[in-house]
């Protein structure tokens, strides 16, 4: 029984798998790299939320979802990564998650709750993993670094038939601060992409990570 996401979460965050749902003004932003990224318009905030499907070719669901969900691992191969750990905040536990942003802004961290599930749909099988700040956890905020205090992901991963993964990825985040609009779209066209093709790669040398623990 989980105490921060719903079943009907967790039912949502696949749904989009075989079908995107774009009614309600979500655009298509950019195809790369066999990555189809959509967007819609937050009026409150002025920022975006990213729908994001892609397929990883060389590496299965279950594996991918390993590799999601190992923080050690990701300090690894995750290049923008200054601080990963979770930890116990007053009975809570939480992650915490420091960002490198490109000089001069200052980096970015986050504290959050997350979630794996491992479902079964009829005859077929799905990993579904889902984060969302947690503003109440007690955790400091560093100087020099802005926290994140509005962030939700979710990500939906099944086989694709033939060896890879379909992905579904689903995510909001409002870094604050002044944020170029430059770099806004460099991450969404170019970090999503970078990043899956970073995760392809590490999903290859998951084997030696974990032999070498």
């Amino acid at each position: 029984m989980s105490l921060h996401f719903t079943e009907e979460d967790f039912q949502d965050a696949w749904r989009e798998l075989d079908e995107p749902r774009l009614e309600g003004g979500w655009e298509l932003f950019t195809e790369t790299m066999g990555v189809k990224i959509y967007r819609l318009y937050d009026k409150e905030t002025g920022l975006y939320e990213y729908k994001v499907f892609g397929v990883l070719t060389t590496c299965t669901p279950e594996l991918c979802a390993d590799v999601y969900m190992d923080l050690a691992y990701r300090k690894q191969w995750d290049g923008y990564v200054k601080e990963l750990y979770e930890k116990d905040f007053d009975g809570h536990a939480a992650i915490y998650w420091e960002v490198k942003y490109p000089f001069p802004l200052s980096n970015r961290d986050y504290v959050y709750l997350r979630e794996r599930r491992d479902l079964s749909v009829e005859d077929r099988k799905i990993w579904v993993v889902l984060a969302k700040s947690s503003p109440k956890s007690p955790c400091a905020e560093k100087s020099g670094v802005l926290r994140v205090k509005d962030y939700k992901q979710s990500v939906a991963m099944e086989s694709d038939g033939a060896g890879g993964t379909k992905v579904f990825m689903n995510y909001f985040d409002n870094p604050g601060g002044m944020i170029p609009t430059w770099l806004v779209n460099w991450a969404a066209k170019s970090g999503v992409p970078g990043f899956l093709t970073d995760m392809q790669k590490a999903c290859g040398n998951y084997k030696n990570f974990c032999q070498k623990k």
